[in-house]
């Protein structure tokens, strides 16, 4: 555990990719394989889920250290992080004692696995002679840990060279290696970093190639009939895999959502073993797609019913073609591969395949993206005809070229505190919109300011504030944003009936007053519902 919290001391002390890749590299090579193995494990961003709930926590830390609870959340809602809070107030406390050095699979396999289920007793006693017994300088990763929220700054491309640094196996074998779901440890770190035997789990899939934001100048992508365009859908970007006579679907964020899609798993079942496509779980009915928002609530589900199945089944848009008959098909070109995924759905009804868009030069591409909203899409996809299927989001190959966002103007009522280095600045913000005189929540969003208009409207909060919820702080309506997003829909988990998506701030609005901002009726207008 001490080498693994100097890891993340360099680390967080880095914003050189190269020190990073070293500093990893380095430690993977110095430990043993099973910390090794719960290293990657942290490093790619996994957690270890249900082992303490955040309200318990800080209740067990309130008692540790004895702190009344309005003055625990005091000191939690300057600091903005558990895990940090919890950190400085056990620096707090004595300090002798402290001497309990474990390594950190036997920290995480001896000591935190165990809790999972265990009796709220059992857990309480054994998190509390942890905080008396680690060092000081392992609890801020130690709490990290607990809390879910380990985050140091690593991309999964940084952990892979780091990787590939120690191993010698190539990049794209050790990311197909780190998709899917693995069991950490050393043998985890054995597998992944062993030689190439050229196999492969059944249910693994393949890394996700990324397509990045359009050029502001398209004209800059050169000839356009070397590129291949398809309408970008809004939905659940998935990957089926099937093999061994099973069905496998997975996420962009790899995770495995069997049962949750049925019939997209009865559809698969028709295709021939050794098939892996990459395409988009969309709620579709007749010959279009239902709102984002009915596909939202078949996420959830992990074995939906009758009435669910019936008001937004779900169908698979295909739109590239990475293993056939057993066979990596990434290396191949795009047009080879669109071809084999045409001919392999040419029998499958079930699955739908995602069209090509044609145009003769960028100025019909304009004019098609222009038909984005009308035919439910979020613009065009662009792919270079030639372009093989990588890893992550390498510019230069695939672009998402969306429309132009759809913008409101409301007002901020709530901040919180954000997190990680901007833990001590308000930076998470809740807008409203008017109700007749009353304003009701419309959206969050925490993305577009610059860093000192964050520094500005954080001194403005903290002179400005009306009520304290915990983290949450009420302030004075005075200040109108310009927010974009990219759809709006029903919701009725928010007071004003309407949900925002993907809203971030476009701009602060310094000119307007509250009278300028939005009213709810504008947006049901922009929705085309009845109030």
């Amino acid at each position: 555990m001490h080498a693994f919290a100097e890891l993340f001391d360099r680390l967080d002390a880095t914003t050189s990719t190269r020190s990073k890749v070293s500093a990893i590299a380095g430690y993977l090579a110095a430990v043993p394989a099973r910390d090794a193995g719960w290293a990657v494990f942290l490093l790619s961003g996994r957690r270890l889920k249900r082992l303490l709930g955040a309200a318990e926590l800080r209740q067990w830390i309130r008692e540790h250290t004895g702190l009344a609870e309005w003055l625990f959340e005091s000191a939690y809602a300057h600091v903005g992080d558990l895990a940090e809070t919890t950190t400085l107030l056990l620096a707090r406390q004595e300090n002798s004692g402290r001497e309990l050095e474990l390594s950190l699979g036997t920290l995480i396999e001896a000591h935190l696995l165990p809790l999972r289920g265990a009796e709220e007793a059992t857990r309480k006693s054994a998190l509390m002679a942890l905080w008396r017994a680690l060092p000081l300088q392992q609890q801020f990763v130690f709490n990290k840990i607990i809390t879910g929220a380990f985050r140091v700054g690593v991309s999964q491309r940084l952990l892979i060279r780091a990787l590939k640094q120690v191993s010698g196996i190539d990049e794209t074998i050790l990311a197909h290696r780190l998709m899917g779901q693995w069991e950490p440890g050393a043998t985890f770190y054995q597998r992944l970093t062993a030689d190439d035997d050229g196999e492969a789990d059944i249910a693994r899939p393949y890394p996700f190639f990324l397509a990045s934001p359009m050029p502001e100048d398209h004209t800059e992508l050169g000839d356009p009939q070397a590129w291949m365009a398809e309408w970008k859908w809004d939905g659940i970007r998935a990957q089926v895999v099937r093999r061994d006579g099973q069905c496998f679907i997975w996420s962009r964020g790899e995770e495995l959502m069997c049962g949750r899609f049925p019939e997209v798993e009865a559809a698969a079942g028709s295709l021939p073993d050794g098939t892996v496509i990459d395409g988009e779980l969309l709620a579709w009915r007749g010959d279009a797609p239902l709102p984002f928002a009915l596909l939202q609530q078949r996420i959830g589900r992990k074995s939906p019913g009758a009435v669910s199945l019936k008001k937004a089944p779900v169908r698979l848009m295909a739109y590239d073609l990475l293993e056939a008959e057993g066979k990596d098909l990434r290396g191949q070109p795009l047009e080879q591969r669109r071809q084999r995924l045409v001919s392999l759905l040419a029998g499958h009804s079930d699955v739908l395949l995602s069209a090509t868009v044609e145009a003769e030069d960028w100025q019909a591409y304009v004019a098609l993206r222009e038909q984005a909203r009308s035919r439910a899409t979020e613009g065009l996809m662009l792919k270079r005809r030639d372009s093989t299927y990588q890893v992550g989001r390498r510019r230069g190959d695939w672009w998402k070229w969306k429309v132009t966002p759809q913008t409101m103007d409301a007002v901020l009522i709530y901040a919180q505190s954000g997190h990680g280095r901007r833990s001590n600045l308000f930076t998470d913000y809740t807008f409203a919109v008017y109700d007749g005189d009353e304003l009701v929540p419309i959206a969050k969003a925490y993305s577009g300011l610059t860093d000192a208009e964050i520094t500005e409207l954080d001194r403005w909060i903290r002179r400005h504030t009306l009520e304290r919820f915990g983290p949450v702080r009420s302030v004075e309506p005075n200040w109108v944003f310009e927010l974009a997003f990219e759809g709006i829909h029903p919701s009725s988990r928010h007071k004003s009936g309407l949900a925002l998506r993907f809203p971030r701030i476009s701009r602060w609005r310094r000119d307007l007053s509250l009278a300028d901002a939005d009213r709810l009726e504008d947006l049901h207008r922009l929705l085309n519902t009845p109030i």
